[in-house]
């Protein structure tokens, strides 16, 4: 990892899906002083080196499904490496669960319930220490769109939000890496894509999952900056450090034994 307190961190985004891109997080960002570059899956780097932070967004299919995507070990090794080396990541829905099967965790397909649209998110009691989620208390509204499920964590990862439906919502391996299940990338508007017979077929109202997902919107929207502005922090707080690269590197250690 570089740190130089002359240039803006730089943030790897891997978009492993065309239809799952970095959202409203590329704006945000850049307007709190991050250089982000995003890369298709394909050309997903196997080491974080020349980046301060890495960043792993969604996708509609499982961690392990090489044949669909056959980037993804490189991508399990780049997550391995950033843990390892203590660089920032932040996975989102297939990126936690990319970061959550790396580490020795377990996902399955087709597992529980499915969540679409605006789907509560409760923060658990280790939230309140968590600097990810610093400013967030109680229950939170963001986007949601998956089947597949984090099913197990391994020991040391330490579990940060919860949901009815499905128990892995958020987590944090070692110091520095974080998984969320929710979109905070994806606003209201996310859903005006949605394949209305699909969702028709499955039992679900896309006008009425449009509403609820647009009453909530001002407070998720906020929320959602929070917790991009807290990552933001982190990644300037760790590039400005000279040895950065060494924080959570026994902490991996103890997952993966």
């Amino acid at each position: 990892m570089t740190s130089s307190s002359l240039r803006a961190p730089r943030v790897l985004a891997v978009q492993n899906s065309e239809g799952s891109g970095i959202g409203r997080l590329l704006p945000w960002w850049e307007e709190m002083g991050l250089q982000v570059e995003v890369v298709p899956g394909a050309a997903t780097p196997a080491t974080p080196e020349d980046f301060d932070a890495v960043v792993l967004l969604g996708g509609g299919f499982l961690p392990d499904d090489d044949r669909r995507a056959p980037w993804l070990p490189v991508e399990w090794e780049l997550t391995r490496r950033a843990v390892a080396n203590g660089v920032p990541l932040l996975g989102i829905c297939l990126g936690a669960q990319v970061l959550a099967a790396a580490v020795g965790g377990t996902v399955r397909g087709n597992h529980g319930r499915p969540e679409r649209g605006s789907c509560p998110v409760s923060l658990r009691r280790e939230a309140g220490t968590d600097p990810l989620f610093a400013g967030l208390s109680g229950e939170l509204r963001f986007i949601q769109n998956h089947r597949d499920q984090i099913t197990e964590l391994p020991p040391g990862v330490v579990r940060l939000a919860e949901s009815e439906a499905c128990p892995v919502q958020a987590f944090r391996v070692g110091e520095c890496a974080w998984g969320v299940q929710f979109h905070p990338e994806a606003g209201a508007d996310r859903l005006d894509r949605w394949d209305e017979a699909a969702l028709a077929e499955a039992g679900l109202d896309l006008r009425a999952l449009r509403a609820e997902a647009e009453q909530a919107e001002p407070q998720s929207a906020r929320n959602a900056k929070r917790l991009a502005a807290n990552f933001a922090a982190l990644v300037r707080e760790t590039a400005a450090e000279p040895s950065g690269g060494v924080v959570g590197a026994q902490e991996f250690h103890e997952i993966q034994q």
